[in-house]
């Protein structure tokens, strides 16, 4: 999956894809990406939702025990999402490493 149109993931989706590596409904997300982050990314149901939309869309994510009844729906990562998130880990973890090298010379 991480391939040539890979692109670096913002920082929410990036939470976002953590939080749902386990069943997860959208309040569950907005909390543990708040829990993650320490306090310091506090997504908003607008912007939330509208990156479910895109994961949805990319195949990312998907819907679990959808409750109609409630409108509650939980989401979960795919296969894909999975890749993608592995590749931004590693991502991340070059820049740290290239970062460190610079700041110990």
């Amino acid at each position: 999956m991480a391939d040539k149109n890979y692109t670096p993931l913002t920082e929410a989706v990036y939470y976002i894809l953590l939080s749902v590596t386990e069943p997860m409904h959208g309040y569950g997300i907005i909390q543990n990406v708040k829990e993650k982050s320490s306090g310091r990314l506090v997504l908003a149901a607008g912007t939330l939702y509208g990156a479910i939309t895109n994961l949805l869309a990319k195949g990312w994510i998907e819907t679990i025990n959808e409750d109609a009844a409630s409108r509650k729906k939980d989401y979960i990562i795919t296969s894909d999402g999975l890749a993608v998130l592995k590749a931004e880990l590693e991502r991340l973890e070059e820049l740290v490493k290239n970062g460190q090298e610079i700041i110990e010379r």
